[in-house]
């Protein structure tokens, strides 16, 4: 960043910041500054700065001691979708409530028999005058239970192909209709959710983009899906208090969510939190230490290709902000980001159960149970090494299958042909369906 931006910053952290306000109330100031989302247009609550300078302005928030952003989907998926396709009517209506954590998102994009073929989706969007009544199940919905609003997806025209005759919407998740299902997980938590959807209603002016071209829409929530969940692609202020009407986070106080409990802290001085990445190999490299692993020569040389893993993400995201401000394509460099986050968390699970041994049989579901188990083994980190192995498969499906990623760019970029099919000229109608 610029000094003038630096500057700028630093002195409404100074004139602004006061961790004893409700997290609503800093959140409005935030939001409203355009420091929230300074990467998005200043007519629309950004600053218009390049991504990475607003990735810097996020480490400079967090290294003065505020709370950062809100976090969640609609900062990160939502906000970006509707200031590209939105009209503005809708940026004036649903970014507000965005950047100032008024509102919390979802993503209502994956079925039970659409999900790596996420084209093959059926929920159901019939015109019923100035509305929308929308029939269907999704799946894996992160944050369902916490959402005010969601990205939906529906098909409104099965007499065109697959791809096209779907439409995409902003959703209240708060009507009649709408029934959320935590699906608990192998870890113990049920991070993700089904979701119903019976005769719920959306209005017409809640249509992001045209009608039937959803899924132009959808690629662009997706490419920010993809950018964010890649390795390397996080920010450091991503926030602790989680933003929406239903988790009670707004009217708590600000101080008790931000680092070092809220005191101001000069940039230089330590950092904010630590990338994940680089934050579990530091712990593995820790824990190694401590029991004597470490002196293992084919385990020193597993976690300096775990380090060099991180540092060639750590280089692509780099790239990536490059050509990016460059106004060059980005190429398949979402894709390539996301298999390697994926090769990367798998990479961390092995080493971790290699150095913990035994104690890598261990685990409980519950946090008080998970307090026993780590008082009686003497080990704090353990429980995080096998949380982390047991979720380790996660990475490879959401956000699009490894295997997704891999037909992306065989034939995106290495000119592979495609495997036969007619779905792009067959009405939806007539497509056989996945059982």
């Amino acid at each position: 960043m610029s000094d003038a931006v630096v500057d700028e910053l630093t002195d409404f952290l100074e004139t602004n910041w006061d961790p004893d306000l409700t997290v609503a109330e800093w959140w409005q100031r935030l939001g409203t500054s355009g420091w929230a989302a300074p990467g998005w247009p200043v007519e629309w609550f950004g600053k218009g700065l390049s991504r990475d300078d607003t990735v810097r302005a996020q480490q400079a928030i967090s290294d003065f001691g505020a709370l950062g952003a809100p976090g969640g989907l609609g900062l990160l998926l939502a906000g970006p979708t509707i200031v590209t396709h939105g009209t503005d009517e809708q940026r004036c209506h649903y970014l507000r409530d965005i950047v100032t954590g008024q509102k919390g998102w979802c993503q209502l994009f994956s079925e039970p028999g659409a999900g790596s073929d996420l084209a093959g989706l059926q929920c159901r969007a019939v015109r019923d005058g100035d509305e929308f009544i929308v029939n269907g199940q999704k799946v894996w919905t992160s944050g369902g239970q916490v959402a005010d609003l969601a990205m939906l997806i529906a098909r409104t025209d099965s007499e065109l192909p697959k791809h096209q005759g779907i439409t995409y919407f902003a959703l209240d998740m708060h009507q009649p209709g709408v029934e959320i299902r935590p699906l608990k997980e192998m870890t113990g938590r049920a991070l993700f959710n089904e979701v119903f959807l019976t005769d719920a209603r959306v209005p017409a002016d809640a249509l992001i983009g045209d009608l039937n071209q959803g899924w132009a829409v959808a690629n662009t929530t997706l490419a920010n899906e993809r950018s964010g969940l890649g390795a390397g692609g996080g920010h450091a202020a991503a926030s602790a208090a989680i933003p929406g009407t239903v988790f009670g986070h707004l009217e708590r106080r600000a101080g008790d969510f931000a680092p070092a409990g809220g005191k101001k802290k000069r940039s230089g001085g330590g950092g904010g939190p630590a990338a994940l990445f680089g934050a579990a190999e530091q712990m593995l490299i820790g824990l190694a230490q401590g029991n004597g692993t470490i002196k293992d020569p084919t385990l020193r040389q597993d976690l300096m290709r775990l380090h060099t893993l991180n540092e060639i993400a750590r280089f692509t995201n780099l790239r990536m902000k490059a050509a990016k401000e460059a106004g060059k394509s980005l190429g398949p460099v979402g894709n390539t980001s996301k298999l390697s986050m994926s090769q990367i968390v798998r990479m961390s699970r092995d080493l971790g159960l290699r150095i913990l041994g035994a104690q890598g049989m261990l685990h409980e579901y519950d946090d008080e149970r998970r307090a026993r188990l780590t008082e009686a083994i003497g080990n704090p980190f353990a429980p995080m090494v096998t949380e982390l192995a047991l979720f380790s498969p996660a990475p490879s499906i959401y956000g699009g299958t490894d295997e997704i990623q891999r037909n992306i760019i065989g034939e995106r970029v290495l000119g592979l042909p495609k495997e036969p099919s007619n779905d792009k000229t067959t009405p939806f109608k007539d497509l056989p369906r996945n059982t």
